[in-house]
Parts: structure tokens; sequence; C-alpha cells
């Protein structure tokens, strides 16, 4: 089904730490010292540990070197249970193997050269995903939403990492001739703990009613990103919080994916499961 009737639902400071007011944006100390590290210390392929290498071939093959798949049938948050299907979902590459080590890297480890590897991989994605995308929209723009981060991890990472890779997808929807605009469009409304470690269970738990929509984002078409999809309550919490204030979630995109247990990692997933929700599942 293409046109917009393919698209379910109507188209359209100071915080503190520790009690000493910190500058919102500004780096955590611990940041500030493992970036003047970096300066006597030489970089390192994450996935390899091969010196003086950003990433070497063979790893960086691992982000780049697979084809874009669909994904949200691995991600049992996803999942309505109300006979809507879940959202659709690509991933760039899998979350496993050396992969793993270059986002954990690049998000936690202060490795932001690496947004020069996987910022164009997303953005190549999103080219490549743009007509899918113009076939439900017509001449519409969307809204291209990051996921929310914890203010604690902001802080702890001094910057947005998943606002990168959205940038990365707006410019490449533009390049495949859709109108996209990157709108920080989700807060977090309450503490939640870091998603890391936690069961499928446990991460609804924790995101469950904690993500809300700003204004901004009020009867748009909107893009969701994130960085990595596990159980899927992130897009889940998100998709939610959007749709409540009117808008419609078209798809989400995300840099890797976390293969389902005995998966064959290596191909797409059923390409018959449907493009974008359509409009007859809201009832």
């Amino acid at each position: 089904m293409t046109g917009p009737e393919a698209v379910h639902g109507r188209p359209p400071s100071t915080v503190r730490c520790q009690s000493r007011p910190v500058r919102r944006g500004a780096a955590h100390p611990g940041v500030m010292l493992t970036r003047l590290a970096r300066l006597v210390v030489p970089v390192s392929c994450p996935g390899c540990g091969s010196y003086d290498v950003r990433c070497c071939s063979s790893c960086a093959a691992a982000v780049v070197g697979m084809p874009l798949r669909r994904v949200e049938d691995g991600a049992p948050r996803l999942d309505r249970m109300d006979g809507v299907p879940p959202l659709p979902v690509w991933a760039v590459c899998d979350y496993a193997g050396p992969v793993r080590d270059v986002v954990v890297a690049w998000k936690d480890r202060e490795r932001a050269d690496l947004d020069a590897l996987l910022a164009p991989a997303l953005h190549d994605a999103a080219a490549e995903l743009a007509p899918l995308v113009r076939s439900a929209v017509g001449d519409a723009g969307v809204l291209v939403v990051p996921a929310p981060s914890a203010p604690g991890a902001r802080l702890r990472r001094g910057r947005e990492p998943v606002g990168v890779l959205a940038g990365a997808v707006a410019a490449g929807l533009r390049t495949g001739g859709v109108g996209a605009a990157v709108v920080p469009g989700l807060r977090r409304r309450r503490s939640t703990r870091d998603q890391v470690g936690l069961g499928a269970r446990a991460r609804g738990r924790n995101l469950d009613a904690s993500v809300a929509a700003r204004r901004r984002t009020e009867g748009s078409l909107c893009v969701l990103v994130d960085d990595v999809l596990t159980t899927g309550a992130t897009l889940a919490a998100s998709e939610r919080a959007l749709t409540s204030v009117g808008a419609v979630v078209l798809a989400g995109l995300v840099l890797a994916a976390t293969p389902p247990p005995g998966a064959v990692t290596e191909s797409p997933h059923d390409a018959t499961s449907p493009e974008v929700h359509p409009v007859d599942a809201l009832g």
C-alpha cells in the first residue's frame, strides 16, 4: 500500500550534580580527564585493539558491510498485543562481536571520533529508506526524533550520541528527496536506571510512563532513531508518547540490533511484513 493512506493515523540554565551547579552541556570532570589522556595515549581500534587506527577495516566492515534489515520481530516489547503490527524498525548491523565493542566505546568510552564511521552508516541507511518514506508521506516532511537519554547519562557522556545519529538520518532522508529535520521531541519525565543489563520486563517497567513528547511533535509524521535495539522498550515507550499527542510514527531506524537467539543474522527479515502501519489498523 502506498500514498498517505499507508500511514496509520492522520498526517499531519542549570542542572545540579552532587550539590554543585553544572552548566547545561558541560562535560563531567571525568570526561575531561579522559580527553586529556587521549593526547598522550595512542588511539586503538575498539573492536580488535589494533593501535593507531580509529577502527580497522575488518571491524569497520562489520558495521557498514551488512545489508539494511528489518528487526522488529526480534524485539518483544514492540509487540503491541492489540492486533496492530509492531513499529517497523530497520537496523544497519547486528549488535554482536566487534560491533558491540565499537558501539560501547563510542557511547561510553569517549570515542566521539567514531562518529566518522557510524554517522555515515546511518546517513546511507536513511537514503536507502527515503523512497519508502516518500511513498508514504508524499511531499510532507518528517521529523527525525532521537530516543531520549537519561539526564545522568547525558551528564556523564558530556554529549548526546543518539543526536549525532539522528542528524545523519535527517541528512540521508533529505538526500533521498524527503524533507526532514531533527527535533528532540522526547524527554524523560522521571529518573530511570540505565537500560544496560536489564531484561525485557525490567526494561519495560523502567521506561513505563517515563517518556513524554514535547509540544513541537503534535500532529507530525515522525521517524524514531536509536543506537541499539535490544528488547524494544525504549522505542515502544517513545512511540506511545508521540502517538499520545497525535503524531504518526512511521518507522524506527537503529544503528544495531541484538540478534535473537539462534537467528541467522546475515539474512534480512521476511519482506512480507508491513512497511508502515496501515490506516485501518487504528480501527
